[in-house]
């Protein structure tokens, strides 16, 4: 897993239902446009608000549209839940499992730690660890991400904590392993590549997927045209993530013509004042 992929939005009908013809073009859309790989079931995906059933469905639509790699999320609280959706997500067809970290009861380091080693001995498919302080309360320190980096099933990580520092620390410490690191927001792409980022499952992928791929592309040989054009993506970033959320995103999806459905409850539609924003911010795009 290198380069940009999605952690793909889920298309729901306005009843809430899971709207698989939409799935299935959407998965069209964003690889037309040069996703190098394609995560259902992150946090975009509103994978907490689906069923089990719901989960692997989406992670086997994807699988069967997608000619690119499927890193499927698949973490919950528990290490059971965990391992039943990863085997569903194996047998779904996808090609490696974003684990999150476990949430709700407040675990130290050391026990994420085994927890993250159990899930890895047990998985048919290889694992990327996911730390997103911001939904879960729970952050993967360092010293912690260099000992998983060890477990030959731990692949890489999706960092979401929006901290560059953490994330060069945690590059440096892993430089000589087996191992993936990848930053989670697009505001700092470029930033993470040249701390040594893989690459990036960013939100703004979903809307804008070729211009965060010519970032990744770009910094390969010109690092500084890499910040040039990471630099205006970030108030529309900004936009989609912190202020208006995945309402805000899928709103701005579909203004550019993108099936990326409707939000489901407790998710309200984005409102006027949101609209107005991203139209504008658009419109710059």
């Amino acid at each position: 897993m290198e380069g940009v992929g999605p952690p793909l939005v889920t298309p729901f009908t306005t009843d809430g239902d899971l709207d698989e013809p939409a799935l299935r073009e959407l998965v069209g859309w964003v690889e037309e446009r040069g996703v190098d790989f394609i995560v259902p079931c992150g946090s975009n995906s509103e994978a907490e608000l689906m069923t089990a059933e719901e989960r692997a469905r989406t992670v086997e639509i994807v699988a069967e549209e997608a000619s690119v790699p499927v890193m499927a999320g698949t973490g919950h609280p528990g290490l059971r839940e965990t391992l039943s959706a990863t085997e569903a997500a194996a047998d779904a067809g996808a090609d490696a499992a974003l684990v999150v970290t476990p949430f709700y009861y407040d675990h130290d380091q050391e026990t994420l730690a085994a927890y993250f080693r159990e899930v890895a001995d047990a998985s048919p498919i290889p694992v990327y660890l996911y730390s997103v302080p911001a939904f879960t309360g729970v952050r993967l320190t360092p010293p912690t991400v260099e000992r998983l980096a060890e477990h030959p099933n731990v692949a890489g990580m999706k960092d979401s904590s929006g901290d560059v520092g953490e994330f060069v620390r945690i590059a440096r410490r892993t430089a000589e392993a087996d191992f993936a690191p990848m930053v989670g927001s697009a505001s700092v792409l470029a930033q993470a590549l040249d701390a040594g980022a893989t690459g990036g499952v960013v939100a703004l992928a979903n809307l804008a997927p070729a211009a965060t791929s010519e970032i990744y592309e770009s910094h390969a040989e010109d690092p500084r045209r890499a910040l040039s054009l990471n630099a205006p993506l970030v108030e529309l970033n900004r936009a989609i993530t912190a202020t208006y959320g995945i309402a805000g995103l899928k709103w701005a999806m579909r203004a550019r013509g993108a099936p990326a459905g409707h939000v489901r409850s407790p998710h309200r539609p984005a409102g006027e004042e949101a609209r107005d924003r991203l139209e504008t911010l658009l419109e710059e795009l």
